[in-house]
């Protein structure tokens, strides 16, 4: 394995542990580039908490990376405080179930949401 994987590996790792809540996505959530991107970024929105995101199009080492690390083979990615939690289909039910809106809010320790504010 390259130093450059390493690395990769390691700046993905970092990404997921700096934000509660992570979305690896194809576009970003103005203009997402697929259908599952935008449902999944649509039900984070609806769940009124920011959001932080990497657009795995612009970031091809991290798109090609990102698999090993979280072994989850498709995207998009939603990770919440460090832990994968799945991609659009796992998102879809959960919120469907009225179970991903509380985990949101969960999410860092902090019920509070700047989103809500607006």
């Amino acid at each position: 394995m390259s130093s450059e994987a390493i690395d990769i590996k390691d700046t993905i790792k970092e990404q997921i542990e700096s934000n509660s809540i992570l979305l690896y996505m194809k576009g970003n959530p103005e203009q997402p580039q697929c259908g599952f991107s935008a449902k999944v970024t649509q039900m984070l929105m609806a769940c009124g908490k920011r959001f932080a995101y990497v657009d795995i199009l612009s970031n091809p080492e991290i798109r090609s990376t990102l698999p090993q690390v979280s072994d989850w083979p498709t995207f998009p990615q939603l990770f919440i405080d460090g832990e994968l939690v799945g991609g659009c289909d796992i998102v879809t039910e959960m919120h469907e179930k009225g179970e991903l809106k509380p985990l949101v809010e969960a999410a860092g320790g902090d019920a509070a949401s700047e989103a809500e504010a607006e």
